[in-house]
């Protein structure tokens, strides 16, 4: 029997946590011994937040491949050593630990100079990262997620600043000055401080934000000096990623223009924010986003993009946090031209059940005479490309990079690019 259940069994709750806790712990150390402690020397990076982290570390990545910095990446959508990626096709927000520690051990065989890790509150919880030396922890921004397992946003936002205080002590922290959480995290933070944003005092500033569908122009401010960086992305929440990257940089001693044009050649992050072309003359975007606020950002910023409508294909996820739901379906009614509710992946609850309570929210942001619910998720796209017209936007958002969906409990093969890629062929036909 699992030892965890054991403990339950026979402990109170209060000393089951406790019991939990040393277990973790305990089997991490033992673990990381094995391996032999493969993360010390390890210049690394680890990047934390509710929205943004796997975009943040890429662009991280690319800034000091740039640079000419041997890197190793590790995040949710891709990973990376020395070059040689794959996309991380699992659909878990926590790395096995056997996969990080082997991940370690590459990097530092590769002789990897930095270290990029995508660090999630779940990871923190678990002591996954635990004795991993930190070089510069990174917080993107803090909105409602994993309530499902933390409890609590207090629980929640408690376990991300491990990455920033004495749990961990970083030699750097670097903070965005925009979020509401800036005060809590550096009151936190044991690393010297950098901060990044549009407000005053921040030592790495963007300005004269410029959209278009290709892609984002803005300033960087730093020590004085002023750069431009031609994004190949849209979305002032990549801005804000971007500012964030810079901001790492500068603590590590790249000179401005180094940032600029690191960031300046970023590559296509999977399933975030995806461009889907085949020759239509209006266009699609895959995402991941799955909180109220990744949608509402991404929205705004596909309505500032176009001067057409913007569809929304999107679903909720079942077996999470249940109380974002009607709030998804609210921040959707208010920033989407039409929406098409739909199945994102069901896992063990009734997908009926979902969409019910994704449609309380569209309906209090009166978005219900501009919704269609369509369960087949395929054919919720399919009828929002029928439906698209020359410069509008469909915005597929939930699955992002991944190659299956649970539904039922059971992995069916599923990829949202190739999915829209086919019903566009069909569609010009």
């Amino acid at each position: 029997m699992n030892p965890k259940k054991v403990v339950r069994k026979v402990l109170p709750s209060a000393g089951t946590k406790v019991a939990e806790e040393t277990y973790r712990k305990s089997r991490i150390h033992a673990m990381q011994m094995r391996y032999g402690y493969p993360a010390r020397d390890l210049q690394i990076i680890g990047v934390t937040g509710t929205n943004g982290k796997t975009t943040t570390c890429m662009m991280i990545n690319s800034m000091l491949k740039n640079a000419g910095y041997k890197t190793a990446l590790f995040t949710t959508a891709v990973v990376e050593v020395d070059g040689k990626q794959e996309v991380n096709t699992r659909h878990t927000t926590v790395p096995i630990t056997s996969e990080l520690l082997s991940f370690f051990k590459k990097a530092k065989d590769s002789s990897a100079d930095y270290v990029v890790l995508e660090v999630t509150s779940h990871a923190l919880h678990q002591h996954k990262v635990m004795n991993v030396p930190i070089e510069v922890a990174v917080f993107t921004n803090l909105s409602q997620d994993h309530l499902d397992y933390h409890g609590s946003m207090e629980e929640y936002t408690a376990m991300k600043a491990r990455l920033f205080n004495r749990y961990l002590n970083p030699t750097y922290c670097v903070l965005n000055r925009d979020d509401p959480k800036y005060g809590y995290f550096e009151k936190q933070s044991v690393g010297l401080p950098q901060t990044y944003g549009e407000k005053n005092g921040s030592d790495v500033r963007i300005s004269d934000v410029k959209a278009s569908k290709k892609g984002t122009e803005f300033q960087l401010s730093l020590d004085g000096e002023k750069a431009t960086v031609q994004l190949p992305m849209i979305g002032m929440f990549n801005v804000s990623n971007a500012a964030a990257a810079a901001a790492t940089g500068s603590v590590l001693g790249l000179k401005l223009s180094t940032i600029a044009t690191g960031l300046s050649k970023m590559d296509q992050v999977p399933g975030r924010m995806q461009p889907v072309e085949a020759g239509q003359s209006f266009g699609v975007f895959v995402d991941y986003a799955v909180t109220p606020d990744a949608l509402e950002k991404a929205l705004v910023s596909l309505q500032v993009s176009t001067k057409g409508r913007v569809l929304a294909v999107f679903g909720a996820t079942g077996d999470r946090d249940k109380d974002k739901r009607p709030k998804m379906g609210e921040a959707v009614a208010k920033h989407a031209d039409k929406i098409y509710l739909t199945d994102d992946e069901t896992y063990t609850e009734a997908p009926a059940a979902i969409r019910k309570m994704v449609m309380k929210g569209i309906k209090k942001g009166k978005g219900i005479s501009k919704t269609k619910e369509i369960s087949d998720r395929e054919k919720a796209i399919a009828a929002a490309l029928k439906a698209a017209k020359k410069d509008d936007i469909v915005y597929v958002t939930g699955i992002g990079h991944q190659d299956s969906r649970n539904m039922g409990g059971k992995l069916e093969p599923w990829n949202e690019v190739e999915t829209i890629k086919k019903l566009l062929k069909n569609h010009k036909k």
